[in-house]
């Protein structure tokens, strides 16, 4: 039998071409480094081969060799893992495989036949070169497409990582300003709520509604801010977060939320700064007193404070007038009081007094006369209780008098139905804890809106 050496290395030189596109293609000198030399150097047995081939005149023994070189590449890259992507190209190898198989079989069981049905046999060959180079042609390019995808999405993934990242840096940047800003709104608070306690033991208390007027109103409106955008701050905070919890984030949201929050953060430290100013004027116009309680005449105190009360509106308003009643009681003896702090309170209850007179006044009722009227009288213990009995010091004005509302909420810090600038908020509850919690005593209101308003002092015999 006559060998055709030229077809021989044709095939031998088609086959090396395949195995060293199918290393480069699947990288198997990365990703299976041992198995690419082996791949490498595994065509140099076709040259002993093709000796033998050509001597002994067995033409099917190189043309086996190749054939089962080129299924065990196959077989290498369809085991791996990593190539589990690139499948589709092996579907292409599935006819010459069946074509091996049965030309190695009936070549060697039943060579007869084999050489009967060559032809056969030969048109199936060429069917699975045409197979095998039509179909890879195929999946390489729809592997490439693939590869591109995954290379883009991969692109995408990390352009989103790092976005992440960059924002969940700026979210914790801006919650701990939010921490501090908190820490400092609280620090805030607690020196105003330090700021009065000393209110209560100011020696100048009776000044200190001309010295921080409005200072209720300015100190509510800074604080009114920082909470409402404190508590916008942390709702954006946490729709940040669970933006960033998405696997696609939606950057224009994103951008915008950035925003508000820088915002919110801004106006915080604005009215923050405004907050803590106030307070620092609070704590410089504060002054302590002695805190020593001394016998004192209360019908003499009443009088002084009610009558500072009167000139110290006159010397506002020249065309203020107001009849002041009073009803002492006498003899009358001393009690034990620190003369500062309840003087203060009376000068505090004049005030309100003569102020809501005046705004009646304001009204052009006819024949209508601000009247102030103060009564003090001793109260004897209820029988049978012992002790010393109390003193009640009533201040009542024929004023616009008060709502049922306006009545419930009188005592509270910094509540005030004065206009900005003519009312701090603070007398009326400092005035109630210096009388309840300075001397054990009571501070209660009768009302009727439109009529007349009267507090009702009862201070004991301690």
């Amino acid at each position: 039998m006559k060998i055709d050496i030229a077809q021989i290395v044709i095939k031998t030189l088609i086959t090396v071409g395949v195995m060293n596109y199918l290393r480069k293609y699947f990288e198997t000198a990365v990703r299976l480094p041992q198995w690419d030399k082996v791949l490498k150097y595994a065509w140099i047995a076709a040259i002993p081969l093709l000796g033998i081939a050509y001597t002994f005149s067995m033409t099917f023994i190189i043309d086996q060799y190749l054939y089962l070189l080129l299924l065990g590449v196959f077989f290498i890259i369809y085991k791996s893992e990593d190539f589990r992507s690139s499948r589709l190209l092996l579907i292409a190898l599935s006819p010459i495989s069946i074509y091996i198989v049965l030309n190695v079989f009936f070549s060697y069981l039943t060579p007869n036949f084999y050489k009967e049905y060559s032809s056969f046999f030969g048109f199936i060959e060429a069917f699975s070169v045409c197979w095998v180079i039509g179909f890879g042609v195929y999946a390489h390019k729809q592997n490439k497409r693939e590869r591109l995808q995954k290379l883009k999405d991969e692109e995408e993934r990390k352009i989103l990582e790092a976005q992440r990242n960059a924002l969940e840096s700026q979210v914790a940047e801006r919650t701990a300003e939010l921490t501090n800003q908190k820490e400092e709104l609280e620090n805030t608070l607690e020196k105003l709520k330090a700021t009065q306690d000393q209110l209560i033991q100011s020696e100048k208390l009776a000044s200190l509604g001309e010295l921080t007027a409005g200072i209720a109103h300015e100190i509510q409106n800074p604080l009114n801010f920082v909470n409402n955008f404190a508590e916008l701050s942390v709702e954006l905070v946490k729709e940040l977060n669970d933006e960033l919890d998405k696997d696609t984030l939606d950057k224009e949201l994103v951008k915008e939320l950035m925003h508000d929050l820088t915002q919110n953060q801004e106006k915080i430290n604005h009215h923050g700064k405004r907050a803590s100013s106030i307070v620092k004027g609070m704590l410089e116009h504060s002054r302590k007193s002695t805190g020593v309680k001394v016998p004192t005449d209360i019908n003499a105190l009443v009088d002084e404070y009610l009558r500072l009360s009167y000139h110290g509106l006159r010397a506002k308003d020249k065309d203020f007038n107001a009849l002041m009643e009073t009803h002492f009681e006498t003899p009358l003896s001393k009690i034990d009081i620190i003369p500062q702090d309840i003087g203060r309170v009376f000068l505090n209850l004049f005030n309100n007094a003569f102020y809501a007179g005046l705004q009646k006044a304001k009204l052009g009722i006819n024949g209508y006369e601000p009247i102030v009227t103060v009564s003090t009288q001793y109260l004897a213990p209820p029988s049978g209780t012992g002790g010393d009995g109390s003193i009640v010091i009533k201040v009542k004005d024929n004023g616009t008098g008060m709502t049922d509302n306006v009545k419930a909420k009188v005592f509270q810090p910094f509540f005030t139905t004065k206009p900005t600038g003519q009312g701090t908020g603070l007398g009326l509850s400092i005035s109630y804890d210096i009388i309840t919690k300075g001397h054990g005593g009571t501070l209660e209101i009768e009302t009727k809106e439109g009529e007349y308003t009267e507090f009702i002092i009862k201070l004991p015999y301690l």
